[in-house]
């Protein structure tokens, strides 16, 4: 759930106290706090505005999904796909926040992945909203914080590519 919480459970799964190497991973998650909510504020901040612009990057490349026929089209089908926009941003903001990526995997791929496919919705689709999502919110961020945030969108980029 945590980067402290798995390096502690490890350490007592082994019957041993956590190694020198693991308390320097320790402390440097816990050195970045500050901005880890910091990323998370500014992203939460202007949700509305990267699931805008995200949309508006996914439907420019992609006008078919808003098309009669495409997944997006028509009010009702758009407003689902921005709100999965939504909860996808909220689980990157969840591994921030944690230094993990074990929510983004247990919620966003697995479960995500059977919805997705029961419904009929393309998983390449979701890749290609997902890639927009990341530029929309990186485009928000300094330099460092993109660096720190960057490997959860990939995380969840890769998990939705293996599984179309």
């Amino acid at each position: 759930m945590s980067v402290v919480r798995d390096l502690i459970l490890q350490a007592d799964d082994d019957l041993r106290y956590p190694t020198s190497g693991e308390l320097r991973t320790m402390v440097d998650f816990l050195d970045q706090g500050a901005m880890r909510v910091s990323v998370v504020n500014v992203l939460t901040e202007n949700e509305k505005k990267i699931v805008d612009e995200s949309a508006k990057q996914l439907f420019g490349r992609k006008p078919e999904y808003v098309a009669p026929g495409g997944n997006a089209y028509g009010q009702r089908q758009r407003a689902q796909c921005l709100r999965d926009y939504s909860w996808y941003l909220r689980l990157i903001t969840y591994g921030v926040l944690a230094g993990s990526t074990e929510m983004i995997q247990e919620i966003g791929l697995v479960g995500a992945r059977e919805m997705y496919n029961s419904l009929g919705v393309p998983m390449p689709g979701m890749v290609e909203a997902m890639k927009c999502m990341k530029e929309a919110s990186l485009s928000l961020l300094s330099e460092q914080q993109v660096k720190l945030t960057s490997p959860y969108f990939d995380f969840l980029i890769q998990g939705m590519q293996t599984s179309t």
